[in-house]
Parts: structure tokens; C-alpha cells; sequence
């Protein structure tokens, strides 16, 4: 989904008084309402009215073997009953986010397909890595339910990024006035260009198979889940190529990604 630059507001309110508690986030204009629950909140705040309904959901905590974050996306109604069963089955998530209706009108179905969704989305992007095993089916939905998920769907991936949630972001198809800098270093050749979060690699740029023993370790794991995902492409006995645009935290780690060693971002 290509999401459009238009002006909004949000409304985040610190419902225990700190930022480190629980948030809840709200939209202008939009049903929908948002939940920030850190995981060592949740005994304490599970019992509020907000945990009793129908949600989509995402756990998010940090990867033992990767650079990337490590994500389960799930649905529940209620969503207590899911996030109470994942604290004591799973270790890895440090916050949880969900969504849900503040008229209390997503049903089970609703949900259900809003969690296909955000998978297949998060799987395209490919910035995480994931707990979840398979990607649900989408249920079935009538065309004006169909309408009203896709554009709940749209309010909550505007809400993310506030959020600092980047994992669905894909990098514009068709940057606007961005200037294309160009690599060429070791047979390497690639093109790419700054961008609002970091920096993005075009899709057909190569890169370089052998590393030196030097390489940042997480630079190494990095490349590992590309090339589990497909989005790294052997080319030929030297080069992988990039088999679609990615968006880098920044142009140094972009540039010791695609040549191996470590590089100052100042070379592109």
C-alpha cells in the first residue's frame, strides 16, 4: 500500500502519567484507537476497558540472532485473553501495539483480516524478522467491509511510524526530488538516495559476496537474513545483487553492507 503525504494529527495520551507507560494514541477523525502497552505494564493494566474488545496486534522485541527487529502479529477478541497467553509463552517481546475500535465494531472477521494484512505487508518489507509461523488466510468479507478494513488499514500504518514502528514501511516506488548517488567502488555498482529515515539501495545494485574478518558483526548477520529472505540474489561468483529496494538506517551502513568492509557513508 503506497501510502499518501497529507497533514493530520495525533493525540497520544500518557495514561499513567509516563512515557514509559502504558499510551494510548488516537486519530483526528478515525474510529479507530490505538494501544501502547510495554510489556511490564500489562499485569497492571490488563483489566481496562480497552482490553476487553476485539484487536490486531503486534509484539515486537529484539532478535538474539539478528540486527532486525523480531515480530509475532496476532488477533484477538478480546485481546487480553492473546497478550495475557503470549507473557507467559513468549520471551522475546519487550511492547506491545494494537488497534481497535473505539465504537466497538470489529468483529472477529475484521480482525482477522487485518492481521493477514499487516503479515503480508511486514513480509514484503522485510525489516523484521518473524515469530509467527504461517501467514492466515484472509477471511471472507462483504465489499463494504472489504472498504472499511482497507481504510482502518490506512489510519494504522499513518499511526506506526509516530509510533517509531517501521517494519511495514516499503521505500517510495517514485521518490520526489531525491538526488540518485552512485557507488562504485570494487566492481561494485549501486544507486541510491537519502531519505526521510535513513538511506535507500535500489533494487538491481550489487554487492560483494567475500567480507573482510573486520565487518561489523551485525553488518554479517544482516546480510544473512537478506539472504534467507531472497532479498539478496547471487549474481555470479563475486556479487549478490539487491532484488529490491531497501532502505538502510543510514548511508555508512549501507555502503559497508553492500562492499564487505567497513565504509564512511561519505562515499557514496
Amino acid at each position: 500500500m503506497e501510502s499518501q503525504h497529507r497533514s493530520f494529527s495525533i493525540r497520544i495520551f500518557l495514561a499513567e502519567g509516563s512515557p514509559s507507560g502504558l499510551k494510548f494514541v488516537e486519530k483526528s477523525n478515525w474510529i479507530g484507537l490505538g494501544v501502547v502497552c510495554p510489556r511490564p505494564r500489562l499485569s497492571s493494566v490488563k483489566e481496562r476497558k480497552e482490553f476487553d474488545r476485539a484487536a490486531i496486534y503486534v509484539l515486537i522485541g529484539p532478535s538474539d540472532t539478528s540486527d532486525l527487529p523480531l515480530v509475532y502479529i496476532g488477533e484477538g477478541d478480546p485481546v487480553r485473553t492473546r497478550l495475557e497467553d503470549h507473557h507467559s509463552k513468549k520471551d522475546f517481546w519487550t511492547i506491545a501495539y494494537f488497534f481497535t475500535s473505539k465504537d466497538a465494531n470489529l468483529n472477529k472477521a475484521h480482525i482477522q483480516y487485518l492481521e493477514h494484512r499487516l503479515i503480508t505487508l511486514a513480509k514484503e518489507a522485510k525489516r523484521c524478522k518473524f515469530d509467527n509461523l504461517n501467514v492466515p488466510t484472509a477471511p471472507s468479507l462483504s465489499e463494504a467491509e472489504y472498504a472499511d478494513m482497507e481504510v482502518f488499514l490506512e489510519e494504522m500504518l499513518l499511526c506506526f511510524p509516530v509510533l517509531g514502528v517501521t517494519i511495514f514501511e516499503k521505500p517510495e516506488l517514485k521518490p520526489r526530488q531525491h538526488q540518485i548517488l552512485i557507488l562504485k567502488n570494487k566492481g561494485v555498482h549501486a544507486e541510491g538516495y537519502k531519505s526521510e529515515d535513513g538511506f535507500v539501495v535500489k533494487k538491481g545494485s550489487t554487492c560483494v559476496i567475500e567480507t573482510v574478518p573486520s565487518i561489523h558483526t551485525h553488518v554479517v548477520d544482516l546480510r544473512s537474513d537478506f539472504l534467507k529472505s531472497d532479498l539478496l540474489i547471487k549474481r555470479d561468483d563475486h556479487f549478490f545483487e539487491l532484488s529490491q529496494d531497501y532502505e538502510f538506517s543510514s548511508p555508512s551502513l549501507a555502503a559497508t553492507f553492500l562492499l564487505g568492509a567497513n565504509i564512511n557513508g561519505r562515499d557514496w
